[in-house]
């Protein structure tokens, strides 16, 4: 083999592993993006950058790691099903009531799962890992919670709010709380 020869063999070879490592780093982005879906597009519009968000993501992804998460007992999910159709059955008559009840319900729910409840964003960052289809809407209720602390929201919006918490109840339950048979109109709660 000449010289030139072996310089196009290298060369052919730097542009084959270049190749690889950017299919690998594309291959992953997309996973990422796939997994999170609407918090994928939520963080990277809020960092200005796709990169910022997949390190935000990842990180995520390694906090996630480090707890040390329970599954519900059968009983226990039971109850949190009958804690969610008590609370919904009385929506109509306090819809205020029901919005407070439905967030301190998700929030023992979270930390029964072993996730942390101190601070808001950090928990929703890594329920976001394994729920990342219900956490936009778990945001969106938490947001028209404290909106409804301070008067600003009205009964339409507390009953999006308890319909968002109830996904987030499903999700973490595993089960919808209120089974079809038993489920209200569209317009309930």
């Amino acid at each position: 083999m000449t010289t030139p020869e072996i310089i196009l063999v290298i060369a052919g070879i730097v542009v084959l592993v270049a190749a690889g490592i950017g299919l690998w780093y594309y291959l992953r982005s997309q996973a990422l993006r796939r997994r999170f879906g609407p918090e994928f597009e939520r963080l990277a519009s809020e960092k200005d950058s796709a990169l910022a968000a997949e390190r935000e993501l990842r990180e995520r992804e390694r906090r996630h790691a480090e707890l040390k998460l329970k599954e519900l007992s059968p009983e226990s999910r039971e109850w949190y099903a009958e804690q969610w159709r008590q609370l919904q059955s009385k929506f109509v008559e306090s819809p205020e009531g029901a919005v407070g009840q439905a967030d301190e319900l998700v929030t023992r729910l979270v930390k029964e799962r072993g996730y942390p409840v101190d601070e808001f964003d950090e928990q929703a960052a890594l329920l976001s890992v394994q729920h990342a289809k219900t956490i936009g809407n778990y945001r969106t209720a938490h947001d028209i919670a404290l909106r409804h602390a301070k008067g600003e929201a009205d009964t339409e919006e507390l009953r999006q709010a308890v319909v968002h918490y109830r996904e987030l109840v499903a999700d973490l339950i595993g089960q919808d709380p209120v089974p079809a048979r038993g489920r209200r109109t569209r317009r309930d709660a």
